[in-house]
């Protein structure tokens, strides 16, 4: 077994909806993580690979072994205010607790090629400085950058673009240790049945060890952030989605109000965001202030229509450019719970309009908005993505509030919608339900069998999600 190992230590998720105790494994390289594999293995235990836990679904719960990353690689002194203008050091809700260690191939930055090798356990954060320091930068993100590479790629974290796809379609190659212990290098010419699967794998697969992405010239993004009315937008929806690289928006519940943000290439960064306009926005009014209103809404359900329609009020219209992951990222500290779906693109305006009802009449009041987001189709087997264009709609509700009722109220209207739940985010799917889903379903199911025959990834949930 790798060194060290710890005693059982107690693991919560960043919004503290799941909790589990595991003994930790930290490998150093791959020849650790293949023994911490097959020491596992020869045990009859299983073994989970852990990140940053910015999940909300039992993922890493498990009772056997963590693997988690020894380190973030690529972690240093620009982790700090200073690359952020308007907020510090991010934490925040994001879509995955899969990581790999922190060895493999180490990191490698081909400029011409326009392609970095990271180990597993890198962040987004990181990964983001690295890139821009040699002129490149990632073709999306989505608004969180706390996750593990791994971690993102692996429950199919998506940013919002019509012609683009989950961040997982960057991936151009990595570095796979079986449940037997082998190790693959997989790409689109190397094991490409592998490479179609363990894009998105949700850690069921093996452990992942680096990952190799095609990257883009760095960018600069104009965003414009307004308020609009629902039907307006929905009216135009078509038109609006197309006219702009990146597109995406909030509804506010007991509202017919949205705060639009549409995000465009630009050639110069010449409106910069002021450090006290992204401080008044980003964290005194998005997290202080919003933070202190949910806590009330939280203690006075009534309350919540008023906080809502309150919030819609103080978001105004901004415009300002940025670095292209600064403008995609923003800080995120009020904990919640969440659900989203990813549904076909037709859909969303009846999804929506359920929604409106399902929050008008429930038994519990609702305190966060709903987000709505964009992504063209791919062809990674449990892509959320996989073989349509799609719009994804998420629902949230405040840490410590019901929320169960809520949910499951929105996936009988997702599930009839033909929609397919998102792995980092709550829901209550099995593999009977998900295999009409997804096309290569069986395929990714066998292919389980090939990779990890004895279950050494396995826990509970993977277990209802793909079958035993």
């Amino acid at each position: 077994m790798a060194e060290p190992v710890t005693p059982r230590v107690l693991w919560t998720n960043w919004a503290g909806n799941q909790r589990t105790t595991a003994e930790v494994i930290r490998p150093g390289t791959v020849a650790e993580t293949v023994a911490a594999v097959r020491a596992a293995a020869a045990q009859g235990r299983r073994i989970r690979p852990v990140g940053s836990g910015h999940s909300f679904t039992a993922l890493a719960v498990t009772d056997g072994y963590h693997l988690q990353p020894g380190g973030d690689p690529l972690a240093g002194p620009l982790d700090g205010l200073a690359d952020r203008p308007g907020g510090g050091p991010l934490a925040g809700p994001g879509d995955g607790p899969l990581a790999g260690p922190g060895g493999g191939a180490g990191v490698r930055v081909d400029v011409d090629r326009r392609q970095v090798t990271v180990p597993a356990g890198t962040t987004l954060r990181a990964l983001n400085r690295l890139l821009d320091r040699h002129g490149l930068a990632l073709p999306n993100l989505g608004d969180i950058d706390a996750q593990t590479i791994a971690g993102a790629i692996s429950t199919g974290t998506h940013g919002t673009g019509a012609r683009l796809g989950c961040l997982a379609t960057a991936v151009t190659a990595l570095t796979l240790v079986t449940g037997t212990g082998e190790v693959l290098r997989c790409s689109a010419d190397q094991h490409p049945d592998v490479f179609a699967a363990a894009r998105v794998s949700l850690g069921a697969l093996g452990i992942l060890v680096d990952v190799t992405l095609q990257c883009v010239d760095a960018f600069v993004l104009h965003a414009h952030e307004r308020p609009a009315r629902l039907g307006d937008v929905l009216a135009d929806l078509p038109a609006l989605v197309e006219a702009h690289d990146h597109v995406e928006f909030f509804w506010f519940p007991y509202t017919d109000r949205v705060q639009v943000k549409t995000n465009d290439r630009v050639p110069v960064d010449d409106r910069p965001l002021s450090r006290w306009r992204g401080w008044l926005d980003d964290d005194l009014l998005a997290n202080t202030v919003f933070g202190a209103a949910c806590r009330l809404g939280r203690a006075v359900p009534a309350l919540a229509p008023t906080i809502s329609a309150t919030a819609a009020g103080l978001l105004g219209e901004r415009r300002y450019t940025g670095r292209s992951d600064r403008v995609f990222c923003s800080p995120r500290r009020v904990r919640f719970t969440e659900m989203e779906y990813a549904l076909p693109r037709a859909a969303l305006p009846e999804a929506l309009d359920a929604l409106r009802r399902i929050v008008d009449t429930l038994p519990t009041r609702v305190l966060f908005p709903a987000e709505v987001r964009f992504t063209a189709a791919d062809d990674i087997w449990l892509s959320h993505g996989h073989g349509r264009d799609s719009a994804y709609l998420a629902i949230h509700q405040y840490a410590g509030m019901p929320y169960e009722p809520y949910f499951r109220a929105f996936e009988r209207v997702a599930t009839d919608l033909a929609g397919r739940p998102h792995w980092g985010k709550l829901h209550w799917r099995d593999a009977e339900s998900l295999a009409p889903a997804y096309p290569r379903f069986a395929d990714f199911q066998r292919l389980r069998d090939r990779l990890d025959p004895h279950r050494v990834f396995a826990n509970p949930h993977l277990t209802h999600l793909l079958g035993p």
